[in-house]
Formats: structure tokens, C-alpha cells, sequence
């Protein structure tokens, strides 16, 4: 590892609602400040860096998922053994100063109404609920599927 650089750490969630399972579009040009192409964005968990004001695992991830939902209404059923790690590219490892990321997974339940979701977050196109059996081929990322292999059969 490259002195100097950093895990960020963080934390996420397989949000369910009877058999359906929400996923946020991610646009990676929000992170790109001259960024001028297109960008269809990246179907994903909700997952985020845990921040200093951060009281515990579980605020961090209410906070995470006020932000990337515009909701506040989730119950979490319990935390994942499973993580979701990876390196970050290049340019955003220049750019952060972070190496890779380590996200410490939650699964939750999703009480509210879906048509109340409203991102707030700036890198957040839309939050969106999935039959179960469409969640892989949405997900962007092998990592990511990876997990969801892995938890898909605790969706209640």
C-alpha cells in the first residue's frame, strides 16, 4: 500500500420491503468537479463514509440513508457479517487521499411509502425498490453482487 493513503470506512444496507429491494443510482460525475461527459450513473446499495460526528455504526447508517433516500423511515434488522470491500480508481484515490474502502453491511427494513423517496445527496440520480430476482442485474458492481449472493436468501 502507497504511505500515506488511507481506508475509508463506511457502512451500507440491503433495504428490503416485502420482496422488493431498494437500490440508489449513483452519478459518478458528482464526484468529478471539471467532469463534462455523460454518465449514466451505477446501480448500488445505499453506502457511505461513516463521518466524525458519527455516535455509532447505526447513526452513521441513518444518517447515510437520510441522505442517499430523502427518508428517515427504515428499521435495521441486523448487521452483516459480510462486508463489501474494494480499491478505489486512481483518480479518486488522488483525488481523496483514500486507497480502498471498507463498508460494514446492514440489512433493514424499509417502513415508509416509496413514492416519498427524494435523494438529497448530490451523488444520488435516484433510489428506486427492484423485484428480488432483478437485483443482481442491476447492481453495478462485482463486489457488490457478490454480497447480494450471499444475503439474497434473508430478504423476508
Amino acid at each position: 500500500m502507497t504511505e500515506g493513503r488511507k481506508v475509508r470506512k463506511a457502512v451500507g444496507a440491503v433495504i428490503f420491503k416485502g420482496e422488493y429491494v431498494l437500490l440508489v443510482n449513483k452519478v459518478m460525475a458528482s464526484l468529478l468537479e471539471d467532469w463534462d461527459g455523460p454518465d449514466k450513473g451505477e446501480w448500488d446499495f445505499p453506502k457511505g463514509g461513516i463521518e466524525h460526528k458519527d455516535g455509532s455504526l447505526e447513526e452513521a447508517l441513518m444518517r447515510e440513508l437520510h441522505e442517499e433516500t430523502g427518508s428517515s423511515e427504515f428499521k435495521i434488522v441486523r448487521h452483516l457479517e459480510e462486508k463489501i470491500c474494494f480499491l478505489f480508481p486512481p483518480f479518486i484515490v488522488e483525488k481523496s487521499g483514500y486507497e480502498r474502502q471498507e463498508t460494514e453491511m446492514f440489512l433493514v427494513e424499509y417502513l415508509g411509502d416509496e413514492e416519498k423517496l427524494q435523494p438529497i445527496d448530490r451523488e444520488i440520480r435516484e433510489a428506486r425498490f427492484f423485484k428480488v430476482e432483478q437485483v443482481e442485474g442491476q447492481l453495478t458492481h462485482s463486489d457488490t453482487k457478490e454480497l447480494w449472493g450471499k444475503v439474497k436468501d434473508q430478504i423476508q
